[in-house]
């Protein structure tokens, strides 16, 4: 299953109505004082919509790789009527400002980071004329944001391995792919170091215990991801990771959505996607007669069927944000 015009079509139609829609709106807000009670649209200026903060910076990113995937999308003006609205100087330094006040330190650390720096690469890629514009606007929210990661990396101790928001390998996979793509050296040495004092040991990860219920990221599928991108012998670390992954079943197999109108429920359609892209970029980085080929690309199409069909017209609960991961899924 590929991504089609058609797909990306309605995909990009999810973002450019939610990303002006402010409320409902999940806020993971601190209060400095009563002069910070104030709605979504004058906290976070250009990432007011969607539902969350993350979730509108990769709203954008979604729209600019519909574009680059299908540069005669329909809807491209619009797309770029938004941007042209949304990213000013103004607005991206109080974006900014808003990182800096006190206690917020953690604010969207490390997800929010991740898709900040991956909205950067695309912007920075694009073959929109008006996007070396854009790029320029937001870099100081991006220096900001790249320089809070590489000082996050100094200091954590140890991975965070949750499926959700604080998983530091999904996080990194991003960043990894800015850093190499804009040819950022610091970033990309702070990121390699910190994947390999994290990760590069490991083995016999008890992936049987996936998923939590409430998951939209496989830590051991996320994990392996980032590591494709790091470690040269790739897969001697696999095998050593996940011995038998074909016999995973709680792995191979989708998890089973119950109720798609339940805000957490609904990240699992959410992991069945990112499974799916974790499978497809992993099994490319092992050899063709590698043992688990077969099972991660029969567990590909599985993932896929159980949950893609569901993104476009979906609840809000899951619509606000799966349109990015099926994307991820689908390239």
């Amino acid at each position: 299953m590929q991504l089609t015009q058609h797909q990306a079509e309605a995909f990009a139609r999810m973002p450019l109505t939610y990303l002006r829609q402010e409320y409902p709106n999940h806020i993971m807000h601190l209060l400095n004082d009563d002069g910070d009670v104030l709605p979504p649209r004058e906290l976070h200026p250009i990432f007011y919509g969607c539902f969350d903060w993350h979730s509108a910076v990769h709203g954008y990113w979604l729209l600019l790789r519909c574009v680059r995937l299908y540069p005669d999308l329909a809807c491209k003006s619009e797309i770029t009527a938004l941007f042209d609205e949304h990213l000013t100087q103004e607005k991206v330094a109080q974006e900014v400002a808003y990182f800096n006040a006190p206690f917020r330190a953690s604010f969207e650390r490390p997800y929010g980071y991740g898709w900040l720096l991956a909205l950067a690469q695309e912007l920075k890629h694009s073959s929109l004329p008006q996007t070396q514009g854009w790029h320029q606007v937001l870099e100081p929210l991006t220096q900001d944001i790249r320089v809070r990661l590489m000082d996050y990396l100094s200091k954590l101790t140890y991975p965070i391995r949750v499926g959700t928001h604080y998983n530091t390998a999904f996080a990194l996979a991003l960043a990894l792919d800015y850093a190499r793509a804009l040819a950022d050296r610091p970033l990309e040495q702070a990121i390699l170091d910190a994947a390999n004092r994290y990760y590069l040991a490991d083995t016999n990860y008890p992936a049987h215990y996936e998923p939590g219920g409430d998951e939209y990221i496989s830590g051991a599928l996320t994990e392996a991801l980032l590591m494709s991108k790091v470690t040269a012998d790739f897969p001697a670390w696999f095998d050593a990771f996940l011995p038998d992954v074909a016999s995973v079943s709680a792995l191979m197999n989708p998890a089973e959505v119950s109720d798609r109108t339940d805000p957490k429920i609904a990240h699992l359609d959410g992991l069945n996607l990112s499974r799916a892209w974790c499978m497809k970029h992993i099994a490319k980085a092992l050899p063709e007669n590698h043992a688990g080929q077969k099972a991660l690309n029969d567990a590909v199409k599985r993932h896929l069927a159980a949950s893609v069909e569901h993104v476009v017209g979906s609840h809000y609960s899951g619509g606000h944000w799966l349109a990015s991961f099926a994307l991820l899924a689908l390239e």
